[in-house]
């Protein structure tokens, strides 16, 4: 009974998507295509299997939720459980710090694809792409300065783990036949004032020449900015201005993370002016609150204006969707599929966006109907498309996720200790 009446809303919800214009099953063919890359830091709080200190370097997971994944096993089962209720395929998004060490200490300027291996094996057999990150925080060497740091062993040691780590990410791609994303974000900051700001983002951008000197043709690079971190508040090396002058003038994909801007930014409203400069773009799809840039997705104007703004620039081939939110006070597994759901929501929301008819209105100065289309639209019965579309992909509709994720809570996640 419930199948049919999916199937009688969709019905209904595509005719009257038709009548403005939109193919609603066009949509959902270029919905399945569109892959979230799943970050697997989300099951553990950042810890990654290195060591079992605490996270430095100007981040921090909040919350003490029972059941995180402690060892590589667990992560797995973890992103698996949750990549389930996601309709579509989707990648894994990889930090250093997770390699597959065997309870051996490997120093990050030691790393190489081996310690991956099982890794790549197993995204093989699960049908889910890689894609991967230097680890810069979190060590003894870190601290408030790595590739932009005046002691030279430092900031070589820095540069020789950011080299390796390219050197990882294109053995990922060329294994898995597609170009693995590597992101290279670094906390380098001061907690009070410097006067030495130029000297610093000197080094980091010769730290970057060095790290980007060997051309690789089964990774893709790109280079995320930040305002600051915790505990470095007066002073970001790797600023916006920075990133995006050393990706123009390099041709480096920018990476677009949703809480590392000023809370009155628009993060949509950039895309338009760094596709006109730079190759492509990743986006790290997370919900700022206050100081906090890591709250769990959800389907909130931001996220809607982001994806809305990809589809209208004709962007889906040059802008990869990432998720970057770490959330330690709620079930894990639940704030993976709550953030995951919401972006695709949002982006079948663009897709259904009846783009052509509003176009036509602004071509012609119609304003007013341009506006009353665009509020119109808000109303449409986008939700009988995505019942149909998580139908289709034979994963829960609704909200039948949650009765599941706390079954698995009880008899896995809560036995964890």
């Amino acid at each position: 009974m419930k199948e049919e009446l999916i199937t009688k809303a969709y019905e209904i919800a595509k005719e009257r998507y038709a009548a403005v214009g939109v193919d609603v099953d066009k949509a959902m063919d270029t919905l399945q295509n569109i892959s979230l890359s799943l970050h697997c830091w989300q099951a553990d709080d950042v810890a990654g299997f290195e060591s079992n200190g605490s996270l430095t370097g100007g981040i921090q997971a909040t919350g003490n939720y029972p059941g995180k994944a402690r060892n590589i096993d667990e992560v797995r089962q973890d992103v698996l459980k949750a990549a389930s209720y996601l309709p579509g395929t989707h990648r894994l998004n990889l930090h250093e710090i997770y390699g597959d060490f065997q309870g051996k200490f490997v120093d990050r300027d030691q790393v190489d694809a081996s310690y991956f291996e099982s890794w790549i094996q197993w995204a093989a057999e699960n049908n889910m792409k890689l894609d991967f990150n230097s680890t810069s925080f979190s060590h003894p060497k870190s601290g408030n300065l790595s590739l932009a740091n005046p002691d030279k062993a430092i900031r070589d040691f820095w540069v020789e783990h950011t080299i390796r780590c390219r050197a990882i990410a294109e053995e990922m791609g060329k294994r898995q036949n597609d170009p693995c994303i590597m992101n290279v974000w670094v906390h380098d900051g001061s907690k009070d004032i410097t006067v030495n700001r130029m000297q610093y983002r000197e080094l980091l951008k010769d730290s970057l020449d060095r790290i980007f000197a060997t051309e690789y043709k089964n990774m893709k690079d790109c280079i995320e900015s930040k305002v600051f971190g915790i505990g470095l508040e007066s002073y970001t090396v790797g600023s916006n201005d920075f990133y995006i002058g050393y990706g123009v003038n390099r041709q480096k994909m920018i990476t677009l993370d949703m809480g590392h801007f000023h809370p009155t930014e628009s993060v949509a409203d950039k895309l338009s002016s760094l596709l006109l400069y730079v190759p492509e773009i990743m986006l790290h799809v997370s919900r700022p609150v206050r100081w906090d840039s890591d709250h769990v997705t959800i389907m909130n104007d931001e996220t809607l204006d982001l994806c809305q703004e990809i589809v209208r620039c004709n962007a889906l081939d040059r802008v990869h969707i990432g998720l970057d939110f770490f959330d330690a006070s709620i079930n894990r597994i639940g704030a993976y599929v709550i953030g995951a759901r919401a972006t695709q929501k949002s982006m079948l929301r663009a897709l259904l966006e009846p783009i052509a008819k509003l176009r036509e209105y602004e071509a012609n100065n119609q304003l007013f109907e341009r506006l009353a289309l665009l509020e119109e639209a808000k109303v449409l019965p986008w939700n009988a498309v995505w019942d149909m579309f998580c139908l289709k992909n034979n994963v829960p509709v609704g909200e039948e996720y949650i009765a599941d994720i706390e079954k698995y809570e009880a008899d896995v996640t809560s036995k964890r200790c």
